[in-house]
């Protein structure tokens, strides 16, 4: 059974929906995990039109918000998790069923963490560095029979080819060594498979995030991964290929994320 999931930090699903529309229409997953939504705005009758029946939402006004769209029944009530205790709206995991397995799926979006990498005089760095710390408690092989992936706008690019220049960004927010080990160590921690280096290991670079302050974008190609998708190790054998959509940058008053979809054979 093939099976295809999506995630995309959208940046205001209400102003950028017609590109939602053309995303869904065009690569047509499964799933998509959206990152940026507000539950008061969320255009849910024209994604249900599209043939995304079944909708779960973590939304918040602001730069918060996580939703989840699936053509396929979710069979378990959502789980929404307060990370930090802080009444941000940056978890929710969902279960459904595919090629006889039983997989619950976490959307996240876990904070920026401000412009300055010192928690002693930035506090949204603090904040990000807690969230993360919180994120080693959770385990790909969690629950018996259950399968895992996760997704989201993690906003750390944690390789040294995750980024456009090792040595420029060791200092800036969202490639410091205090946040990539991090990261790592979820991974490593909770036994999850990092499936977009799966087909395309280092030293290949990736990109998922643009900077709107590039004048060209494409010319400078200044990106960074950002975005990822993580499974349990018994789904990461039935990966087919991940594809990064970089043409969506280009497209009309575009995210500076683009979409990143993971394939599998069931």
């Amino acid at each position: 059974m093939p099976l295809s999931i999506a995630t995309w930090n959208i940046n205001s699903v209400r102003l950028r929906m017609p590109l939602v529309e053309h995303f869904l229409k065009t690569w047509q997953p499964d799933i998509l995990c959206l990152q940026e939504c507000r539950n008061d705005q969320f255009p849910s009758a024209p994604l249900r039109k599209l043939g995304y029946e079944y909708i779960e939402m973590h939304g918040q006004k602001g730069y918060h918000g996580v939703a989840t769209i699936s053509r396929l029944p979710l069979h378990e009530l959502s789980d929404r998790r307060d990370y930090c205790g802080v009444g941000d709206a940056r978890h929710l995991s969902v279960v459904f069923a595919a090629g006889g397995k039983t997989i619950r799926l976490h959307n996240f979006y876990v904070p920026a963490g401000g412009d300055e990498p010192d928690r002693t005089v930035n506090p949204k760095f603090g904040h990000k560095l807690d969230f993360v710390d919180e994120m080693k408690l959770l385990h790909a092989e969690a629950e018996a029979g259950v399968s895992s992936i996760l997704v989201g706008d993690l906003n750390i690019a944690p390789l040294e080819h995750d980024v456009w220049s090792h040595k420029q960004l060791l200092k800036i927010v969202s490639h410091t060594p205090v946040e990539t080990e991090g990261l790592v160590s979820v991974m490593t921690g909770g036994a999850w498979v990092d499936l977009m280096r799966r087909h395309a290991p280092p030293p290949e670079k990736l990109y998922t995030w643009w900077s709107y302050r590039a004048k060209d974008w494409t010319a400078a190609d200044r990106g960074r991964r950002l975005d990822h998708i993580w499974s349990s190790a018994d789904l990461a054998s039935q990966l087919v290929r991940v594809e990064i959509l970089k043409e969506a940058r280009g497209w009309e008053r575009p995210s500076d994320h683009v979409p990143v979809i993971a394939h599998f054979e069931l």
